[in-house]
């Protein structure tokens, strides 16, 4: 069997998108149930020098459909500054994500394998094949941000498991 670099790229984008929208879901209800306020878990971190909340499903994000766009163009850079999203904001961002990489053809995708990426950071730039630039850089970041801000909610109490990290599976039909 031969796995197609959309399958790797934006079929696992999809699904783990799908998941963090669900966990924000979650946490929402489990605040509306029990009278907590979602904003106090925006600027939450695990650790003091760790980025909050807002940062990692804002990562996910670009680590997603700004990943694809870096895939499309040969060029990926951080977004520069960004808006200071409310919880409700943050469920957005997740859900126009989602739609916007769902949009994303087999053949756009698919098209660029052996495609020079280059990831960009002010003077600094590294060259990557578009599929070695989804492997080893874009998808470790991508599962970073998204367990990390699955992490923040669990350590706050919202009750989020392993399966609504994990988002649907690609199961055999």
């Amino acid at each position: 069997m031969t796995i197609s670099f959309y399958d790797v790229s934006v079929a696992s984008y999809l699904q783990t998108l799908e998941a963090v929208g669900g966990y924000l879901d979650k946490a929402q209800a489990h605040c509306e149930q029990h009278g907590y306020d979602p904003e106090q878990i925006v600027e939450t971190r695990i650790f003091l020098d760790m980025r909050p909340f807002r940062y990692q499903i804002q990562a996910v994000a670009h680590h997603s459909l700004g990943a694809i766009e870096g895939i499309k163009t040969g060029v990926f850079q951080p977004p520069g500054a960004r808006p200071q999203h409310d919880f409700a904001g943050l469920k957005a961002l997740i859900a126009d994500t989602r739609a916007e990489v769902a949009k994303v053809t087999r053949e756009e995708i698919d098209g660029r394998v052996g495609a020079e990426v280059m990831f960009q950071v002010k003077d600094s730039q590294r060259r990557f094949t578009a599929e070695d630039f989804v492997l080893s850089f874009s998808l470790p970041n991508f599962h970073f941000h998204a367990a990390t801000g699955y992490n923040i909610l669990r350590s706050v109490g919202i009750p989020v498991g392993k399966r609504d990290f994990m988002g649907t599976l690609r199961l055999k039909a």
